[in-house]
């Protein structure tokens, strides 16, 4: 439980007002609840006419005998005075409107506890988007997506139905089993104690039950990571399983995924649902061996109760069946719930291992020069840059070249810190990034990728991202730029129209064209192109290319191009080769130089 309790430090606190209040009308309830039973001392008193007239008043004290004697005065009184059926009546309607009173500020707990519960469940998600958000690319790179899903869907939800509902349980629960027991030890100390002997012994019981769910249900969620995972990389790579005629391997992977989780939920759900059974049996042995310990007493006339007092305590305990067994149902639900937690702390607690300075400094501007200097970075034990050293000058157009897997696109994503160097430095106007705020220093560089990242949102939503405020002719402008003006207003509904998932409605060229149209329209001093023309038809390239070059003006770009032909004319070619920068100068000047720049260029020309 201590990992529960930790739960509740961590994302009850902002709920204090509810917490309190769903305390105080769950007490309140159960002191109703003890107030409507014992009504049932007079009532069986009369109905069995066993009760002795009180003709005389105590002193009011908060005792048992006290607080009976007095009643029992008020109560003959009104039986002399009314006949036995009407104050039958009378002593009913006070166990009705105690009863009503119980309910009523029942319902107030639970009225508190959903806010309490959908609060803290709303904030988990947030928190764990929240966190996505925050943590570097090497952290995804570790994890499925298909689990990173499972975590802020099935797991949430699982702390939902577990944790969370048996909050309510857990804190109504044990105020109403402490108000019963500490009337029934008023009641009968000697029965009371006997039963607290006997009780441990149950929960011992269903206790080693509950812990075996832990593990079981982290196996589950593990397995609905994994069932997620195939399910997403089903879905994007249909077009390759279909060509490949795979449909009966990807289907045998995914029944072999299910099968597994089938037998996992079947060991949870028969251990589980062993929780009201097991419950069942050992509340039913406890009230027997009360009763039988308890009539014993009155027979040997040893007890502290009547017959009709040991009735009503009877009825007292019975009210504390159904909250333990609810409580006892919540230890299982909480235990398979910490599981579902677990997996969720693996995103909450991840590092940030792209962290900000607490005095990072702000920039607005490139000023001067971009510098790489002896940079070595490595993915685990595989280097990919090895002491790389690099100056930009401002308004300058440097293009990378290289085979694939060289480190031209690990070069560029240590700019925007996607990445951070393992040793040396990269450093902007001579301040090392890492001393400068990361929203600013994203903020200097748009980005066109090789493959266009596009949203399911509309053709204006999709240039303007993360633009805080744009107008139309602004997002047309950079449009027209970048030549997708023409196509998007032969679309249904032009600028407004929804492109689908990741653009599925566009071809290769005008999702590339709009990613291009956003880094236009964000107008950043540092532009970063990999491969940005890679998929565009030749007409559109030759266009496209026009206009970056117009672009690229005055302004710092970093081009990775295959294709030397699109780089011909950058300020300064270096060619990557195995991590390093083996050749660096202009197009004529490698051409010349007869080394490796010249056997792509030659290869391509061919």
């Amino acid at each position: 439980m201590k990992d529960f309790f930790k739960i509740l430090r961590r994302f009850i606190p902002p709920y204090k007002k509810q917490l309190i209040l769903n305390f105080l009308f769950n007490l309140l309830s159960a002191l109703f609840t003890v107030f409507s039973v014992a009504m049932m001392i007079p009532i069986l008193d009369i109905i069995f006419d066993t009760a002795k007239d009180v003709t005389s008043l105590v002193p009011w004290e908060m005792t048992k005998d006290a607080v009976f004697h007095n009643a029992t005065y008020y109560i003959t009184i009104f039986k002399n005075e009314n006949g036995p059926g009407f104050t039958l009546l009378f002593v009913g309607l006070f166990v009705i409107l105690a009863t009503l009173l119980k309910v009523g500020f029942y319902y107030l707990g639970a009225y508190e506890s959903i806010t309490i519960r959908n609060g803290v469940v709303k904030d988990i998600r947030e928190q764990i988007f929240t966190k996505i958000l925050k943590l570097a690319l090497p952290f995804f790179s570790e994890e499925r997506k298909g689990d990173i899903i499972s975590r802020i869907t099935g797991d949430v939800t699982e702390v939902e139905n577990s944790i969370m509902s048996s909050l309510d349980m857990f804190i109504k629960n044990p105020i109403i089993i402490i108000v019963l027991l500490v009337s029934m030890l008023i009641m009968s100390p000697s029965m009371t104690l006997f039963i607290f002997l006997v009780l441990p012994v149950a929960g011992f019981i269903i206790g080693r039950v509950g812990r075996s769910l832990k593990k079981v249900s982290r196996e589950g969620q593990d397995k609905m990571g994994e069932i997620l995972t195939v399910v997403e990389e089903t879905l994007g790579g249909l077009r390759i399983i279909k060509a490949f005629n795979a449909e009966k391997k990807m289907n045998a992977r995914f029944y072999s995924e299910l099968h597994d989780y089938k037998s996992i939920m079947n060991r949870l759900m028969r251990r589980r649902e062993l929780a009201h059974p097991l419950s069942e049996l050992l509340g039913t042995i406890v009230i027997i061996v009360i009763v039988w310990y308890g009539g014993t007493l009155i027979l040997g006339k040893r007890g502290e109760l009547s017959g009709t007092e040991f009735i009503a305590y009877i009825a007292i305990f019975y009210q504390i069946i159904n909250p333990a067994k609810a409580f006892t149902t919540a230890l299982y639900s909480i235990q398979k719930g910490l599981a579902s937690m677990d997996r969720i702390d693996k995103i909450l607690m991840a590092d940030i291992t792209i962290p900000e300075s607490p005095n990072a400094q702000p920039v607005s501007t490139l000023k001067n020069t971009i510098e790489y200097r002896n940079v070595s970075f490595s993915y685990d034990e595989k280097v990919v840059l090895n002491k790389v050293s690099l100056t930009i000058p401002k308004g300058k157009t440097i293009a990378l070249v290289g085979q694939s897997g060289s480190g031209k696109t690990t070069f560029v994503d240590l700019l925007p810190r996607f990445y951070d160097v393992n040793e040396g430095q990269i450093l902007i106007d001579g301040v090392d990034i890492r001393s400068l705020k990361l929203h600013d220093l994203r903020d200097l560089m748009g980005n066109v990728n090789q493959e266009a990242i596009l949203f399911n949102d509309t053709i204006f939503n999709n240039i303007a991202f993360g633009i805080e405020s744009t107008s139309m002719p602004e997002v047309i402008a950079a449009a027209k730029v970048a030549n997708a003006h023409d196509f998007i207003i032969e679309t249904e509904h032009g600028y407004d129209t929804i492109i689908g998932d990741r653009g599925s409605k566009l071809s290769g060229g005008q999702r590339q064209r709009l990613s291009i149209a956003r880094a236009i329209l964000k107008n950043p001093p540092i532009l970063i192109l990999d491969e940005a023309t890679s998929a565009l038809d030749t007409e559109s390239e030759r266009l496209v290319q026009d206009a970056l070059e117009k672009l690229m003006k005055n302004r710092t770009s970093v081009v990775i191009a295959h294709r030397l032909s699109t780089v011909r004319n950058a300020d300064l070619i270096c060619v990557f080769h195995e991590g390093e920068i083996i050749e660096r100068g202009t197009h004529d000047e490698l051409i010349a130089l007869d080394g490796r720049y010249k056997r792509l260029h030659s290869m391509q020309m061919f």
